[in-house]
């Protein structure tokens, strides 16, 4: 399956960004919001987050070659990981900056300019993510869905922002402002960790979802009877590539061409119902005892 068409939603994140990054920027000018500002900054974060997704993207959509013989997929996973540690370092520098901001309260100015152009970046990064989202889901792509997810807490933040800005101009409370700006840092510093940890449990090759492993059971109970038996089921994801492997046991008597067809068929059955698997297959007897001692990764 060629991928390579994703790279162009990573483009558009990248451009949204930017835009972004310009009105944000330009709303904490106007009014010296330093919740305005970290809004800014987690902006900054989203145009590294989408340059790396952009490259990681481009590398996972290279057809597999003799150094990668199962392909590239696992890239997307840097991806994230990069993205996520990034959005903890832009969470530290909020707190940075706002802390001093708690002891020595600044008025705001030009608040409903500032507000105005804010919004704006808001839609912007709201339709953007949605999109990402869609399309992430449907091609299973990792990085494109973690992307969208923190654009979405991107919009979500930006929320919170704007009705901290809008609360000190109404109430004249200044310390509002910092506060806010804190709370964003707690915020994003939680989506930062989540998507990190997702990288790591994808780089730790962890099993597919127990959706996914239930739809490969169905698939083998319409197979299974007396003489057609399975076990040692492992799987694993890899970016948006799906990895199935399970041994078959059928009676030592089958001659290698009936079992082969077997196997063909239970293949191409899991591969219908799993969209973007591999499936390994491996034929033993039902007869041999050593059919039974390789359920496990290892050989007992």
């Amino acid at each position: 399956m060629n991928r390579a068409h994703l790279t162009r939603y990573a483009w558009i994140s990248i451009a949204a960004a930017l835009v972004t990054i310009v009105l944000k920027t330009t709303a904490f000018y106007l009014t010296g919001s330093v919740g305005l500002l970290s809004d800014a900054l987690e902006s900054l974060v989203n145009l590294v987050g989408g340059m790396m997704a952009l490259a990681m993207l481009t590398i996972a959509a290279r057809p597999a070659d003799d150094d990668h013989a199962y392909g590239h997929s696992k890239a997307e996973y840097f991806s994230s990981g990069v993205e996520g540690s990034l959005i903890l370092v832009a969470a530290l520098s909020i707190g940075f900056t706002a802390v001093p901001r708690l002891f020595h309260p600044q008025a705001l100015e030009q608040v409903g300019a500032g507000l105005a152009v804010s919004v704006v970046a808001s839609l912007i990064n709201l339709g953007v993510a949605l999109l990402l989202l869609r399309v992430g889901k449907k091609h299973h792509s990792i990085t494109l869905e973690a992307n969208a997810h923190h654009l979405l807490t991107d919009v979500w933040t930006s929320v919170g922002v704007l009705a901290g800005v809008a609360a000190v101009a109404l109430t004249h409370w200044l310390w509002l402002d910092p506060v806010v700006a804190l709370l964003v840092a707690v915020n994003i510093l939680w989506t930062g960790s989540r998507i990190v940890w997702s990288s790591i449990a994808g780089l730790m090759d962890l099993a597919l979802p127990a959706e996914d492993i239930a739809t490969v059971r169905q698939v083998l109970d319409t197979y299974q009877k007396e003489d057609v038996q399975f076990h040692a089921l492992l799987t694993r994801q890899a970016g948006a590539r799906k990895f199935v492997s399970m041994h078959v046991l059928v009676p030592g008597a089958w001659t290698v061409q009936h079992g082969h067809e077997l196997l063909e068929q239970i293949e191409r059955d899991i591969r219908a119902a799993l969209p973007n698997s591999t499936i390994f297959t491996h034929l033993e007897s039902l007869d041999d005892p050593a059919s039974w001692a390789d359920e496990t990764l290892d050989r007992v």
